[in-house]
């Protein structure tokens, strides 16, 4: 089997564990762990060492990776990416009667998911459980690992415009059927069941729905596959692949984010719009025993990549990509670019993004917006406005994005892991009067 497909049934086999946000950073520090990396608590003290590799999360939905330097610093080289998916979280109290023989469970939209999809699928039901045991909560995680809901379509019979385009609404359209009239008064033990706890014990959850199909690997020649959660997992994986297969650095500080809620605006405690990435900052440099000057030194020779998934062009619809910067599957790392700054990428740090690229022999190409259609961001520039570093915005070419199943590239992940292997192996060197020199 070539490097490029095991790659993809690696990355499809990670995805396949990690239904739910907590489930993606559980599964990342069992990763972690098995590479030698120690965890640190942020209600503890820390004692770094040179040349070590560590690990600290928040909310149990984001995580933060870094390897110390083996000498004194020089600069902090850091890869961001997001863990979480758009998707349909179950409210408070969900179980809902219909028709007098159906229980449908109340949702309401996480993020911005393309609706039509999610219908005559089947869908699990994962996320976290918060329970009472002997006098405190804990938090544990639970999953269907079934299928365990459907949202059901309309038959066209019932609405003969269907094919025309129909308006969807989630109070009315998209609430999954849960059981018939039985199943009335059985989710929390259903979902308890799941955790290996009690009904009684749950005190709180956060629970969502997700697709249960099985990823795919297709094409003539096996160069497309499809997927749930490519969006944002395939970087997910990419990046902690390369942290843990990099050695440490002689000089920079070696950092992978995996932040939360980048589909709502990343304004949570864990998200790229919170003093996380900051506050993991500021201990590494009282750990190094450097004052707040030294600190600002190292991060003005910094440098990030803001790792999430980029449109690739559609077969059938080419007139809404650039007629130009339109990026396809299995055509390399994908450098975005926007006018309207809702990516961080400008002249500069694509030149070094490409310097890097160029010397390790690994494709890339280019994505610009169609000029009349604005597109979406992502977090880069979130974050960079708590660390302002240079930074590019990359990503994987993608069909279907924000679909419960999208399809890349069967190459891809492999360009975008030694892509990130490459940035963590460079020295990037900021030079007073001729700008970057790459090594």
């Amino acid at each position: 089997m070539n490097d490029f497909k095991q790659t993809t049934i690696d990355l499809c086999s990670f995805i396949s564990r990690s239904p739910s946000c907590f489930h993606v950073i559980q599964n990342v520090k069992g990763h972690l762990e098995d590479s030698g990396f120690q965890e640190l608590k942020e209600d503890t003290r820390w004692e770094l060492s040179a040349g070590q590799a560590y690990y600290v999360t928040r909310n149990d939905s984001s995580l933060i990776a870094f390897r110390m330097p083996k000498d004194n610093a020089y600069n902090y080289q850091i890869i961001a990416s997001h863990c979480d998916s758009p998707s349909f979280k179950i409210k408070e109290n969900p179980e809902m009667e219909k028709a007098g023989n159906y229980v449908e469970l109340n949702v309401e939209k996480y993020g911005g998911p393309l609706y039509a999809p999610w219908f005559d699928r089947p869908l699990g039901i994962a996320g976290r459980l918060i329970v009472e045991e002997n006098d405190s909560l804990k938090t544990v995680l639970t999953d269907s690992r079934r299928a365990l809901v459907m949202i059901p379509s309309l038959a066209i019979h019932m609405n003969r415009k269907a094919n025309e385009g129909t308006a969807l609404n989630v109070q009315s359209d998209l609430l999954p059927v849960f059981g018939d009239s039985s199943a009335l008064g059985s989710f929390s033990s259903v979902m308890a069941e799941a955790a290996g706890v009690a009904a009684e014990q749950i005190q709180g959850y956060d629970l969502f729905l997700y697709d249960r199909s099985t990823p795919a690997v297709w094409g003539a020649n096996e160069e497309f596959f499809s997927s749930p959660k490519l969006d944002d997992l395939q970087n997910v994986y990419a990046s902690v692949k390369a942290l843990t297969a990099s050695d440490a650095s002689d000089t920079s500080i070696l950092l992978c984010c995996i932040l939360d809620n980048e589909e709502v605006g990343s304004g949570t405690k864990q998200g790229a719009d919170s003093t996380f990435l900051t506050d993991v900052l500021e201990r590494i440099r009282l750990s190094l025993d450097l004052d707040e000057e030294d600190q600002q030194i190292l991060l003005s020779r910094s440098f990030m990549l803001s790792a999430d998934n980029g449109h690739a062009i559609h077969p059938s619809h080419t007139e809404k990509a650039d007629p130009v910067n339109h990026p396809v599957m299995n055509g390399g790392v994908v450098i975005k670019h926007s006018a309207n700054q809702k990516y961080t990428t400008d002249a500069v740090s694509a030149a070094i993004f490409r310097s890097i690229c160029k010397k390790a022999g690994i494709p890339f190409q280019e994505f610009t917006n169609h000029s009349d259609n604005p597109g979406g961001s992502t977090l880069g520039n979130i974050s960079a406005a708590h660390v302002s570093i240079p930074s590019v915005d990359i990503g994987c070419a993608q069909l279907a994005m924000h679909g419960p199943y999208e399809t890349g590239g069967t190459k891809d992940t492999l360009y975008m892991t030694e892509a990130m292997s490459a940035f963590y192996e460079a020295r990037i060197i900021k030079n007073p009067d001729s700008g970057y020199s790459i090594q």
